[in-house]
């Protein structure tokens, strides 16, 4: 069994075996989509259509064996005056059915535009096989950045409701100050107005959830709900190695896109030299046997009564001229050179700042997560300050508030710093071409069933 038809039959076998749990976590989200995605699948099939091309590749250098059979009906007529020892020979009316079987076996000894043309096809082979790997990866980076931005938006939806609670609590709250003529009417208003604002954003995070469930469902084939979270306080850590020169190397050599560009590369060379090597002769051994007869009174010029011959040689083919075809087939390829090596430039170019990018996302990122905890305890702190000197008469409703939008405010710079990080794994290691499933589920570990 090849490589992408085990992958599919153990990922569906998972699959279902993760179906029993409750959550899902980010290697189950990552099996359905296997399961399902349209691209993947696609890519499956064409990894399966591109190895054969190196099989043919093998086959142009292999014996060829051909069978031809015939078999006519003639009827003949002629008037001649002929001497009577050859009226037998060439008979003025005969009539007959001939028939006719011959195999031939060609053996190339020396095609060396066969030989070009078959390291070409391998080279067909080795970009379906990176084009694969290319679709997995960029697979596992759609199932992640789908799978956070749900887990980003349901807590972006739970810190909007808390506020949203905790604003209607200060609302009332100044309600019944005001009632019993203790509060401002400004203050009343400032928290209606807060609120309000607050209804709106809720609105707007339920959308934006509702839009994260169905993208992943569009993905997966699974609902959107019920995933495994983020465990609070998980660890993070720098890239390792911790150098982002060594990170651009790697994405140089094994980022799979630039990789599809050097076999596109490796391919438009390999047409130059077809076309250079279309030109010189070719060597075949050929064998055949032919057996052939006829039914009837046909002269033997015509079809002998039985034929049996078996042929051996060599047959050599010099081409002379072409109409100059070959030689624009050459200038055309050499310009398709060129432009392979340009795309090949641009390929790695992108990769270094792919590379770049991811690396100091998760760079900044571990030192962005320890400021915004801290400053999420600062603000938690500053809140039960600011509600204390509300409650002694220091400060006011609208300071609450203030204090309040300050902590949800934090929360939600620290949920998606966290998401930011964690992503930037993922891109980090598929710009250098190293995305695999087990750093899936390294970041699986910091998910909570």
């Amino acid at each position: 069994m090849n490589q992408a038809l085990r992958i599919t039959a153990v990922a569906a076998t998972l699959a279902m075996a993760c179906g029993t749990s409750f959550a899902l976590d980010l290697v189950d989200s990552y099996l359905k989509a296997r399961q399902a995605d349209p691209g993947m699948l696609a890519a499956d099939a064409a990894v399966i259509a591109g190895r054969e091309k190196a099989v043919q590749g093998r086959a142009l250098m292999k014996p060829q064996m051909s069978l031809s059979a015939s078999v006519a009906h003639v009827d003949s007529r002629s008037s001649s005056s002929l001497p009577p020892q050859l009226s037998e020979i060439l008979k003025p009316q005969s009539s007959g059915t001939m028939h006719e079987a011959a195999v031939q076996l060609k053996q190339p000894l020396y095609n060396e535009k066969n030989r070009a043309d078959g390291r070409q096809l391998q080279q067909q082979t080795e970009l379906s096989e990176i084009g694969w790997r290319d679709a997995s990866q960029e697979l596992m980076q759609r199932v992640s950045e789908a799978y956070f931005n749900l887990l980003l938006s349901e807590e972006n939806l739970r810190v909007v409701e808390a506020e949203k609670g905790a604003v209607q609590m200060q609302r009332d709250r100044a309600q019944a100050r005001f009632d019993v003529g203790r509060g401002k009417v400004t203050d009343l208003q400032e928290a209606q107005a807060r609120y309000d604002s607050v209804l709106t954003k809720e609105v707007s995070a339920q959308s934006t959830l509702s839009l994260r469930q169905a993208q992943y469902q569009e993905l997966t084939g699974a609902p959107g709900r019920g995933l495994a979270r983020l465990r609070a306080g998980f660890p993070l850590a720098a890239p390792q190695p911790d150098d982002l020169s060594e990170w651009q190397r790697r994405g140089e050599a094994q980022n799979t896109r630039v990789r599809v560009k050097q076999s596109e590369l490796a391919m438009a060379a390999a047409e130059i030299g077809k076309y250079k090597l279309s030109g010189r002769p070719t060597l075949d051994l050929v064998a055949s046997y032919t057996d052939k007869g006829q039914n009837g009174s046909l002269s033997p010029l015509v079809s002998p009564d039985h034929g049996r011959s078996a042929v051996v040689g060599l047959q050599l083919n010099i081409p002379l001229f072409t109409g100059g075809a070959l030689q624009s087939k050459e200038r055309e390829a050499i310009a398709r050179q060129r432009q392979a090596e340009q795309e090949l430039g641009g390929a790695r170019r992108d990769a270094r700042l792919q590379v770049q990018d991811a690396y100091l996302a998760v760079k900044t990122g571990v030192s962005r997560v320890a400021s915004l905890e801290q400053s999420v305890r600062s603000a938690q702190t500053a809140l039960e300050a600011t509600t204390l000197g509300r409650d002694v008469g220091t400060r006011t409703e609208l300071d609450v508030l203030d204090a309040q939008q300050r902590l949800f405010s934090a929360q939600l710079e620290l949920a998606q710093a966290r998401n930011d990080y964690l992503l930037g794994r993922i891109r980090l290691a598929a710009s250098a071409g190293e995305l695999q499933e087990g750093d899936l589920q390294a970041i699986n570990a910091f998910l909570a069933g």
